[in-house]
């Protein structure tokens, strides 16, 4: 067998693969004489069927599935020992006329090479990285909230400004017919709290269900209605009113503390200030984090420039799905992917580069920080090694969960590279200005 290279240009080259019979000869009259012992056919003792009839039967199937088994295993012996860093997968010229009668085959596969570029991690133009800050006025308002959750709720007689209403809303026509309660604080229509306000159990008021509430997901969970529907949605609906509740606030004390953060956590209303202030940094530090990987992902995408096999892919597309598509089909796929793959091969150069590793031990680690995190959400506050090494045996031995771990892992560390060399400015922001900057 010989096997060689053309290179077309940078970006594409073609292998030729040439196949004697010497190379499947042996190994094709071993199956076909396994055959032979095997076949059971009329007229014939078993074992005793002349080879003639064998390879008349059997011959042609035989000799093109292990000609395809050799192109295969040397073709990627080839490219690996090569160290061909190719895209895709070599993709097969058609050849008219291909001949399986003749004794020797010719091949050729078509290529496309990843391109030679440079990373720059310090970017021409900086990139912003956030620390977001938990400000006194969202600290106050932290404390107010745990304050109410935690209240008592006390029954009023009749409707006011901070009253929680249960009630049931109506539309015929709508069938709208739904249980449900609302604060008059989360209200947005002026002529909706006037109506409201005064109004006592077992009374009926009609409302407009356009501008009611000051954020719109509440419409659709008030009228048990999907979110597509309550879009745009501008009906009048009745509230029948059931009951009538305020939240008296919960006292600021030892009890309190003890409630929300374990036993003597916290002794005082300035250390729970604290505490909040410390446990909410420590969440918008993810979504700053997030926010910078995908800005210097984006960054990193525009300032890398290199070309890459761009007909070639759009052929490997074409057909390496289950469906083939059309060359238009191809070509919108390929549009779509095109910006993804950049950055896949500027992630691998980084990787490279730096020599990135997630070795296993390191893995499993992060496995178990990750099911700790898990169970504190559940208010397994303090799990015992020997269980969390338990759940993160069963993990790692899932392939599709330790990939998933080892891509968020491998972000990690991407993540702490950028924040050593990229080109980064600083910006300190309270979280309201920094929903406001970055999502507008």
């Amino acid at each position: 067998m010989n096997i060689s290279k053309e290179q077309i240009d940078s970006l594409n080259a073609v292998v030729k693969v040439a196949i004697t019979k010497e190379d499947y000869e042996e190994k094709v009259n071993d199956i076909l004489k396994n055959y032979r012992k095997q076949a059971n056919i009329p007229g014939f003792r078993k074992g005793q069927v002349p080879m003639g009839l064998i390879k008349k039967q059997y011959g042609k199937a035989v000799l093109v599935d292990e000609v395809n088994k050799l192109l295969q295993d040397n073709l990627n012996k080839y490219l690996t020992e090569e160290k061909l860093d190719v895209l895709g997968n070599p993709l097969p010229k058609p050849q008219e006329n291909f001949d399986w009668d003749k004794e020797n085959f010719d091949f050729e596969f078509e290529l496309g090479l990843a391109p030679e570029f440079e990373v720059k991690l310090n970017t021409k133009k900086p990139i912003t990285h956030y620390k977001i800050v938990a400000d006194k006025k969202m600290v106050n308002e932290q404390v107010e909230r745990l304050q109410k959750q935690y209240g008592k709720i006390v029954s009023k007689p009749e409707v006011t400004k901070t009253a929680e209403v249960n009630g049931t809303f109506k539309n015929e026509t709508e069938e709208i017919d739904h249980k449900t309660t609302i604060e008059l604080s989360k209200i947005k229509a002026k002529k909706a709290i006037d109506t409201l306000l005064g109004k006592k159990v077992g009374e009926t008021v009609t409302l407009k269900t356009k501008g009611l509430f000051k954020e719109d997901y509440l419409l659709s969970s008030s009228l048990g209605i999907p979110q597509e529907k309550a879009e745009n949605l501008n009906i009048e609906v009745t509230l029948t009113i059931e009951e009538i509740n305020e939240r008296e606030p919960a006292e600021l004390n030892q009890e309190l503390f003890d409630k929300l953060f374990g036993e003597d956590t916290v002794k005082s209303e300035a250390e729970m200030k604290e505490k909040i202030k410390t446990d909410s940094e420590k969440q918008f530090e993810q979504q700053s984090d997030q926010k910078l990987l995908n800005d210097i992902t984006e960054k990193l995408i525009e300032e890398t420039k290199f070309d890459l096999p761009s007909e070639f892919l759009k052929k490997w597309i074409q057909v390496s799905g289950e469906k083939e598509l059309t060359e238009v089909e191809a070509s919108e796929e390929y549009e779509k992917s095109e910006k993804g793959l950049r950055y896949q091969l500027i992630e691998g150069k980084v990787i490279k580069e730096n020599d990135l590793q997630v070795q296993f031990d390191e893995l499993k680690e992060f496995a178990k920080g990750f099911i700790k995190s898990q169970m504190a959400q559940y208010g397994h506050m303090d799990p015992k090694e020997e269980e969390l090494e338990n759940i993160a045996a069963r993990v790692m031995g899932n392939q599709d969960e330790v990939k998933r771990l080892s891509e968020q892992l491998m972000s990690q560390k991407l993540l702490t590279l950028y924040k050593e060399k990229a080109n980064l400015k600083n910006k300190e922001i309270s979280y309201e200005n920094f929903v406001k900057e970055v999502y507008g």
